[in-house]
């Protein structure tokens, strides 16, 4: 069972994150255009749990399978889609997670709706920061119920992932 664990930001995730980028890039080669940090760790200043999310963008979606050995050879376990069409998922860690993958194909609407959530939670410290408070609260509340944890921040989620959308956007145009 998954215990929920939410914990200060620490200055070392980037760091993390460079480091298993750099065997992404490895294993990715030329497949890989970029390789982004996302998610909470992503955010300075942020409460997370304590797992690096890294999403390649890849030219095509279907060579990805064709890595599921090099990504186990360094510790991941494939997922394929995980529940979202369209994505390569990959969990380093076990019950005790320390890195998620989550690839996509260069010109998914995921890209954008991930890149607009962090870039929005970087540029609004005070949706941050509620965002940093409501995990706090609920992995208080879920300690042993990372389903439960994960339902119950989703409202929060989709509610910001609209408004970072719209934020991104109109950024881009102006």
């Amino acid at each position: 069972m998954r215990k929920v664990d939410v914990v200060p930001y620490d200055a070392l995730w980037p760091l993390l994150f460079d480091i298993e980028a750099g065997k992404l890039q490895e294993i990715f080669g030329g497949r890989v255009l970029e390789i982004h940090h996302i998610g909470s760790t992503s955010v300075e200043g942020m409460h997370a749990k304590p797992v690096i999310d890294i999403m390649p963008v890849v030219r095509d979606i279907g060579m990805i399978d064709r890595l599921n050995v090099s990504m186990e050879r360094i510790g991941y376990e494939a997922k394929r889609e995980h529940g979202i069409p369209g994505r390569r998922f990959f969990q380093k860690g076990g019950d005790d997670r320390t890195h998620h993958v989550h690839v996509f194909e260069a010109g998914s609407v995921h890209i954008e709706r991930h890149l607009a959530f962090r870039d929005y939670l970087r540029n609004h410290p005070d949706e941050a920061s509620s965002y940093s408070r409501l995990k706090l609260g609920l992995a208080a509340r879920f300690p042993a119920y990372m389903d439960a944890y994960i339902e119950r921040k989703n409202q929060f989620v989709e509610e910001t992932e609209r408004k970072a959308l719209a934020w991104h956007r109109g950024k881009s145009i102006g």
